[in-house]
């Protein structure tokens, strides 16, 4: 169908320890621009412009140099953990090889300690017992706490959520965001947090910024856009988080 511009124009800054939103309906580019910043894109996709991590560029760089930055300084949490986690390996081996990879020299013993330590910390229950059980046996809101916890493994500044917890109901759902904020207030870490679920915004995220169609429309802190929205499309999409 020839070229198609999913994102045009977004400029964002997110500031240390800033939890910022990313809202708007599906096919609005909030995924595409996420993946834009990891790197993730399919090579048919072209990006243009600048994507700054502590004023070092990433655009342009080659994958095998991403691949030393992703994990380490920035990290992501998937929609799907069923599809992210592998299915043939306990999610203790699965923790252990991605601390393996961050820091060769921790050795497969302390690795496992230290992959039983962020189990426990992510709320999975008896962590040294299901540390050897396999993504299967878990829940949907076990399985995204696991993806959670790999997502650490090699201690990031910033964590990108993608949909994290739209998959998930909702009382699981204030479980495991009750999760990430702990994580982020304690690990001091950034959060670009990408939803279409603005009242999960509204009590997560110092700030949101509002896609529609590929453009950014609306960026500002939270409180100020939920209390004065700018755009008629922002104040449908608030109108419709409080009904």
């Amino acid at each position: 169908d020839g070229v198609v511009h999913a994102v045009r124009g977004v400029n964002l800054t997110v500031h240390a320890g800033e939890i910022l939103g990313v809202v708007g309906e599906s096919g609005s580019g909030k995924s595409v621009t996420s993946m834009s910043v990891m790197g993730l894109l399919d090579d048919n996709a072209k990006v243009e412009g600048s994507i700054k991590l502590h004023g070092t560029e990433l655009l342009g760089r080659s994958d095998e140099w991403m691949s030393a930055v992703r994990g380490a300084q920035i990290a992501m949490v998937f929609q799907d953990p069923l599809s992210s986690l592998t299915p043939v390996y306990t999610v203790g081996d699965q923790l252990v090889e991605a601390l393996l990879v961050h820091d060769p020299g921790l050795g497969k013993s302390h690795a496992w300690d230290r992959a039983v330590e962020l189990l426990d910390m992510v709320g999975i229950p008896n962590p040294k017992v299901r540390a050897k059980a396999f993504p299967h046996e878990f829940s949907g809101g076990q399985r995204q706490r696991i993806s959670i916890a790999r997502a650490l493994c090699g201690e990031p500044d910033i964590l990108l959520a993608d949909e994290a917890v739209s998959a998930l109901d909702m009382s699981v759902r204030a479980q495991v965001l009750e999760l990430l904020a702990g994580v982020i207030a304690k690990r001091k870490l950034t959060l670009l947090f990408v939803t279409h679920d603005l009242a999960v915004v509204r009590h997560l995220c110092d700030s949101v910024a509002v896609l529609e169609r590929g453009r950014l429309i609306e960026h500002g802190a939270t409180d100020s856009v939920w209390a004065s929205p700018s755009t008629d499309y922002t104040r449908r999409l608030i109108a419709a988080a409080d009904m």
